[in-house]
């Protein structure tokens, strides 16, 4: 973790990644980037579906390859570079044939370094197998979760799943969020881990920072109008003044089960994660 000198309030306890000790590039590949508008939180409709998220800077969007539909042909690691719509790292990979793509980048993946994709592939990391050729115990990332549907299941920085056992035409997944869960042993997986492990250490340390990655201010309801949320209101500060918390709309949250009873995927969870 990079640390800064404390030359004002907010950089005395603000941290960063050293991302000179990670990256081997600084400008992306030309040929794989395009402009975009973000939705900064809107729908079709142009609508606020998510509050608390707009401006931010303005990011140039990398074409990522989550389908990896190029089997059985080699590609070399030419760089490891900075995306800002992710908090991985991505690695620009050359095919033999020389088509380029970019990649989701594993941990300890490096420059030169060689992966395949293909159902006979060593277990090394940055290549790419079905499930049921993995051993048992693999860490895995950019996990299917239909056969060719494209990588879809833990893609965040550090993250990773692990493969528990093969059980009659599925896998069994312990996931991120210690919850347990078949997978068709047909769908397509990485080996290791998604880079940048080091993000969840990252303290923002001041507020414009936040700006900075499109995350606007968060406003208590305790501190609003009666008009404006159900705990607005009363002379100076006061509690929430009702039996459970609920957010401006009045729905309960906070340990409120919100799945659905009859979700088609139940089935396939074995174990469900633990709250904290």
């Amino acid at each position: 973790m990079k640390q800064y000198k404390p030359t004002t309030p907010s950089r005395r306890q603000m941290t960063g990644i050293n991302y000179r000790q990670f990256l081997t590039a600084k400008n992306p590949e030309k040929s794989l980037t395009h402009g975009f508008k973000r939705s900064v939180g809107r729908n079709s409709m142009g609508r606020i579906t998510t509050r608390h998220k707009g401006s931010g800077a303005k990011r140039l969007y990398r074409d990522i390859d989550f389908k990896y539909d190029k089997y059985d042909i080699p590609a070399v690691v030419k760089s490891i570079e900075y995306d800002p719509n992710r908090t991985g790292f991505i690695a620009l990979i050359y095919y033999i044939d020389g088509e380029k793509r970019y990649v989701l980048a594993p941990a300890q993946l490096k420059v030169n370094d060689k992966i395949i994709i293909s159902e006979k592939a060593d277990i090394k990391t940055g290549n790419r197998l079905l499930l049921k050729n993995i051993p048992v115990g693999t860490l895995i990332y950019n996990i299917e979760i239909k056969p060719k549907g494209g990588a879809k299941l833990c893609r965040a920085a550090g993250i990773y799943a692990e493969l528990l056992a093969h059980d009659s035409g599925f896998a069994l997944l312990k996931m991120p969020s210690t919850e347990v869960r078949k997978v068709l042993d047909t769908v397509w997986a990485s080996i290791g881990q998604v880079s940048n492990e080091e993000n969840k250490l990252i303290n923002i340390g001041k507020a414009g920072r936040s700006r900075w990655l499109g995350i606007r201010p968060t406003v208590r309801g305790s501190a609003m109008n009666p008009v404006d949320h159900p705990f607005g209101g009363g002379e100076g500060r006061q509690g929430a003044g009702m039996r459970r918390p609920k957010n401006l709309w009045g729905k309960g949250v906070r340990g409120v089960k919100t799945r659905k009873p009859k979700k088609y995927s139940n089935r396939l969870i074995i174990s469900r994660r633990k709250h904290k």
